[in-house]
């Protein structure tokens, strides 16, 4: 019996136009987010999915609402973006002006480097992965929905091909990634396909 997990990241906005970081912080699509999860409702429209789950920040209700009109939601807390902390909110160049060094070194090695009052990576991992472990138990053998964050996903897969490059499992906004799971075994169908 295979179970199939689509994750879809959100559509972009405008913090994400502005290269800000956001976790956390619950921020709204942009117009052109809007119009990339229409694109990506059709592209998916095919697919009878019979559960959808959804981070509970703002742009990924919106992306789920538009994708899924009239569908049944789960929200869930735990497929939230990495809190970012100090860095919330802000550009590199302002990051570099303030955080410099601790920044360099979470770039470098998310696992090691520690940017100040942010959630750890090994804590990010392991919520992302209760999150997906209850996903799974109660999806058995179906197409699931998880409408989440870039991070989320990228944590997921990274974990899931036991690589630390944390940062190349990050997809594009409005991107699905398709993993199915067969004898408890995840395998990668898709990644990051716009």
């Amino acid at each position: 019996m295979t179970t199939r997990l689509i994750f879809i990241r959100h559509g972009i906005t405008e913090w994400n136009k502005q290269k800000r970081y956001c976790g956390h912080i619950d921020v709204s699509l942009s117009k052109q987010g809007k119009a990339q999860a229409k694109k990506l409702r059709k592209r998916l429209k095919p697919v009878k999915f019979d559960k959808i789950y959804c981070s509970n920040r703002r742009r990924a209700i919106q992306t789920a609402n538009i994708i899924f009109p009239g569908a049944r939601i789960t929200k869930l807390s735990a497929l939230r973006e990495i809190n970012f902390g100090a860095i919330e909110g802000l550009r590199h160049d302002e990051i570099m002006e303030k955080y410099a060094l601790a920044y360099k070194k979470w770039l470098e090695n998310p696992y090691k480097g520690r940017i100040p009052k942010a959630e750890l990576m090994q804590v990010f991992k392991k919520r992302v992965q209760g999150a997906i472990e209850k996903i799974l138990y109660s999806g058995r053998g179906k197409i699931i929905a998880v409408v989440c964050h870039g991070g989320v996903i990228g944590i997921f897969v990274s974990s899931m091909l036991k690589s630390r490059n944390f940062w190349r499992y990050v997809p594009a906004a409005a991107s699905a990634t398709v993993v199915d799971f067969k004898n408890g075994r995840p395998r990668i169908k898709s990644f990051n396909q716009i």
